[in-house]
């Protein structure tokens, strides 16, 4: 249920509080000016609490003045805005907010005063996906939304709240104020332009949805909100995971910026493996009655890597095992495929300084969606990378690193944890380029990797649209090639049925691709800029 655009609603009982409240506020500054006293008040049990004169007419100025001298800074602390936000996560067009310390208890006497934008000539659109305040009156806690011309609440306690608000403006400020409570979640807020009115919240589950095809706007933000997924991408997940953090694990949409998700809903499986992916960890489920899977635009398919000339590094290492005889730990070993140990770095320092790299050769230039590693895979070498960042370039180029779109720095990619398990990661952008390296962060005992390269060839169908780094405005830059990164579409001139058939045999060929018990996943590739949803194929 939602409230018409530019809707002001009408002064309750709850604003009435509020407003009375802001005004005895006031009232006791203005004492507290003057020197009068305080009217007396009654605290927990009927006792009576004496006014700031009765205190001194017993105690004595000397004892009021230490009073004030310890209550301001107090008071100013409690009043300081911000003191009270806690999660908050913003792009150009969406973004989710939350109360501090959610899902816990909120603190008490605490402020949270932000304002959330989207661009010029858009309409804000505003989702509470949970509020949870003590207070039945909103006197001193309660959540309220003003822009220029209106204002939304007080909204606090078991009031009815609307889940939806769709506002005249593209800017609103939002204020959370909090006095002494015991319980209460605080809330949980995202918002989105009026071009997404298809927008969800972070809480929002599979299972809340009964149609077999639909599709929803994920707001940036949601990768850190609490709740759990069970699943993968190949084989779906499980119906009580969150849509927008699923979404986020599979590689369909990046946490910073959001995005389109079209999902499909199955007859459930009996068990559900996780896994780690783009820094969110996939647990282990069990029997439900459906799962569900997203849809990618065929752009995941293993960058296959044959020749040995194609993989090199810049050391490597040699070890001699129980026999005697020596085990090389080379480039050419470092196919994720592959048995046998992975590629190592001759350097066994800890001293945890970037200096070594894998370079791969794709022999021509190609889109990259992502990446997946392991670390040694011999559970008598615990060797693994924690973290690493990608470099690229073409030909007769200088080499370039993979940055975040939103604060155009270089982007750090959450390793492995252990020497077995894979771990996909994706790029989106995709990374358009004949060479990339993996250059190591911080690592375990010692660099080891075996990596696969997820992506496709360029060709007319996935290259027609071009995304370059930009500003926070609209405006496209001119950079040269090798900084060019291609953002993925689904191409329309190849039939559905060859689609379907192709992303099938994908399925197929990935889970054959297995390290110890675990599963390696497909990295989809999907637009995160707003562009129209796949279509959906269909999974046998």
């Amino acid at each position: 249920m939602g409230f018409g655009a530019g809707q002001r609603l009408s002064p309750g009982l709850a604003q009435r509080s509020a407003a009375e409240e802001a005004a005895r506020h006031g009232q006791r500054r203005r004492r507290v000016r003057r020197g009068e006293a305080e009217p007396a008040k009654l605290a927990p049990g009927g006792a009576v609490v004496p006014g700031a004169r009765a205190l001194a007419g017993t105690a004595g100025p000397g004892l009021l003045a230490l009073l004030l001298a310890v209550s301001a800074p107090l008071r100013l602390q409690a009043e300081k805005l911000g003191d009270g936000c806690g999660h908050l996560v913003t792009y150009q067009d969406s973004g989710t907010m939350t109360s501090k310390n959610y899902p816990g208890t909120y603190p008490n006497h605490t402020v949270c005063e932000r304002t959330i934008t989207v661009p010029k000539g858009k309409r804000l659109i505003l989702r509470l996906g949970d509020l949870d305040i003590e207070s039945q009156t909103c006197a001193s806690d309660y959540l309220l939304f003003t822009s220029s011309s209106d204002q939304y609440g007080p909204y606090c306690g078991s009031m009815t709240v609307p889940k939806e608000l769709l506002l005249n403006t593209s800017e609103v400020t939002v204020r959370f104020e909090s006095g002494s409570h015991i319980s209460g979640r605080g809330f949980l807020l995202t918002y989105a332009s009026s071009d997404h009115p298809d927008l969800i919240t972070c809480l929002e589950r599979a299972s809340h949805y009964l149609k077999t095809e639909y599709s929803k706007f994920c707001p940036a933000g949601c990768k850190d909100v609490a709740g759990d997924i069970s699943g993968n991408m190949v084989d779906g997940y499980r119906d009580t995971s969150l849509l927008c953090k699923a979404a986020i694990h599979a590689g369909i949409i990046a946490d910073e910026l959001g995005g389109q998700i079209s999902v499909l809903q199955h007859k459930g499986i009996s068990r559900y493996e996780g896994i780690l992916a783009n820094g969110v960890l996939s647990r282990d489920g069990s029997l439900s009655d459906r799962r569900f899977l997203f849809t990618s635009n065929g752009c995941s398919r293993s960058l296959s890597l044959e020749p040995d000339g194609q993989i090199r590094a810049s050391s490597s290492w040699q070890s001699v095992n129980e026999s005697g005889d020596q085990v090389h730990w080379s480039p050419g070993q470092a196919r994720l495929q592959d048995q046998g140990p992975s590629w190592a770095s001759g350097d066994s320092s800890n001293n945890h300084k970037p200096r070594e790299w894998l370079e791969i050769d794709l022999g021509e230039k190609k889109k990259i969606t992502g990446i997946r590693t392991t670390g040694s895979t011999q559970s008598n070498f615990n060797f693994y990378v924690k973290s690493f960042v990608m470099n690229f370039k073409n030909n007769n180029s200088k080499w370039k690193t993979y940055k975040g779109i939103v604060n155009n720095e270089e982007k750090v990619f959450q390793g492995n944890s252990n020497f077995r398990d894979p771990v996909q990661n994706n790029f989106i952008p995709p990374i358009v380029a004949r060479y990339v390296r993996v250059v190591p962060q911080t690592w375990h005992q010692r660099i080891a990797l075996k990596v696969e390269l997820i992506g496709c060839q360029i060709t007319q169908g996935n290259d027609s649209l071009v995304w370059r780094k930009t500003t926070q405005s609209t405006s496209v830059s001119t950079e040269k090639e090798d900084e060019t990164i291609t953002r993925p579409i689904p191409s329309e001139d190849m039939p559905t049925g060859r689609r379907r058939k192709e992303v099938h045999m994908d399925q197929q060929r990935l889970r054959k691709q297995t390290v110890g018990s675990r599963l390696n996943i497909p990295l989809p590739d999907i637009s995160q800029l707003s562009l129209p949803s796949a279509m959906i194929m269909r999974r046998r």
